[in-house]
């Protein structure tokens, strides 16, 4: 009689396996002017392998140095190149990759909690879908991440200091917070009421919170001032002398009008890069195969091989940016030539897309938190050509955001300041002068012009 079959079973896995060059490339297409040229001057610093190349000659490796002076503002000898002190204060990227750097992590989680942490905000708020960054990750790198990876690289970030970074919303910010402190009344019954009783307590609704809880009136006042010690903003605090330094814009692109002809730069300041003509001559020795060297080859190989892949790094992220840029001056011809910002044709991400082939995520972080410099002299934020409603284009109808903005505060400047209008009044008001919109949307363009809701804007 035959024993029993051995049943052999395969199954395949997918790891994540992210290359430096991928997460480079993704970070630095995300970076505006400035933020550029300080990474362009951290990694010459960091990197002896990288340089700039004064004599502009093409080198003898396999690897073609890719030329900046054609479409950025140096000078042709890189004279106008200022390496300025490098800011001491710490950032909060930096405080967060440290602490990720003394956890012992699995290479996978570890990867995924620095990708999301480069992804916060200023003010340490996670504004994007985690499924999102996901779909981003998998687009620009072509690596599908296990969303059991991603979960536990969250956890890690929402677990760092400043309590409350990596968090969704405010609620979840505050929560964070409450989550480290230690067991009190004050802290449980603050917890309960932000957690099933926001809403009520940030319209001050005391009777409401107070008979869902049955918890007495001191007890929530006790609570509402341990939730008044919170921060709303814990990553503001890191790298205050950066986020002054970054309010002055330095834009991105600058768009010319030479007598009608439109001409569009990418604005840097950093000459030509290449690569230590002394690394080139390493690799290439035949000698350094040698027993006795060969510690010095991996450290001269790792050397050469960063600086190619950074500088092809800058050379795709300075093409793809001229590339969209392009796209834009040429669907916005008639804004830039005239600058009236009534000749604003509308224009979505996926019509930039449609041009250049490129995908809508790129095309978002190739836009996103990036400005030009008009033909007459003004700098104006990227996102402020875009619209996301258009018009009946059977009627000539042609609907931009800053008309829609402009329409929205004209309605509430008239209202009446003790009555004033809801947002879904608002949508009414717009619908009779011909604007067909959705309160939700009413609600995004009010949010995006930093005008209060209905309740704050009353006066009594």
């Amino acid at each position: 009689m035959a024993g029993p079959k051995a049943i052999t079973e395969l199954q395949q896995t997918q790891r994540l396996r992210l290359s430096q060059q991928q997460l480079r490339f993704v970070r630095l297409l995300e970076l505006n002017a400035r933020e550029f040229d300080e990474t362009v001057e951290s990694e010459l610093e960091e990197n002896p392998a990288l340089c700039i190349d004064e004599d502009n000659n093409t080198s003898t490796h396999d690897e073609t140095p890719y030329y900046l002076r054609h479409i950025n503002n140096s000078s042709p000898d890189g004279n106008d190149y200022d390496f300025t002190a490098p800011d001491e204060s710490e950032t909060l990227y930096d405080h967060l990759l440290t602490q990720i750097g003394e956890q012992r992590l699995p290479e996978d989680v570890t990867e995924m909690s620095r990708y999301i942490v480069g992804n916060l905000d200023s003010n340490g708020r996670l504004q994007r879908p985690l499924r999102n960054i996901l779909d981003d990750l998998a687009i620009n790198t072509g690596v599908e991440i296990p969303e059991e990876v991603a979960e536990q690289a969250m956890e890690v970030v929402r677990g760092l200091d400043p309590a409350g970074v990596g968090a969704v919303d405010l609620q979840d910010c505050l929560l964070l917070q409450l989550g480290v402190m230690p067991d009190s009344t004050e802290r449980n019954d603050a917890i309960n009421i932000l957690r099933d009783y926001f809403d009520a307590y940030t319209k001050k609704h005391s009777h409401k919170i107070i008979s869902g809880l049955k918890i007495s009136p001191e007890r929530v006042t006790a609570a509402g001032r341990l939730i008044r010690t919170l921060n709303p903003k814990p990553g503001a605090a890191y790298g205050s002398e950066r986020e002054t330094a970054a309010a002055i814009v330095y834009p991105d692109f600058t768009v010319s009008n030479e007598e009608g002809l439109l001409s569009v730069t990418v604005n840097n300041r950093f000459p030509a890069l290449g690569i230590e003509q002394s690394y080139v001559d390493a690799v290439n020795d035949p000698a350094m195969r040698k027993r006795g060297v060969r510690r010095d080859k991996a450290f001269t190989l790792t050397g050469y091989n960063n600086a190619r892949e950074f500088i092809e790094n800058v050379r795709q992220r300075q093409k793809t940016l001229l590339t969209v840029m392009t796209a834009i001056v040429s669907l916005q011809r008639e804004y830039f030539e005239t600058g009236d910002v009534y000749t604003l044709r509308p224009m979505m991400i996926k019509d930039i897309s449609a041009i250049t082939g490129q995908d809508l995520s790129v095309i978002s972080r190739a836009t996103n938190n990036k400005y030009v410099e008009t033909p007459w002299g003004a700098v104006k934020p990227l996102r402020e050509l875009f619209s996301n409603v258009k018009g009946d284009e059977e009627q000539g109808e042609t609907l931009t955001n800053r008309q829609i903005e402009a329409q929205i505060e004209a309605i509430i400047e008239d209202e009446d300041k003790k009555h004033p209008l809801s947002d879904a009044q608002i949508c009414e008001e717009m619908q009779k002068r011909g604007y067909t919109l959705s309160r939700r949307t009413i609600a995004k363009y009010r949010d995006a012009k930093q005008i209060p809701v209905a309740r704050l804007r009353k006066h009594i």
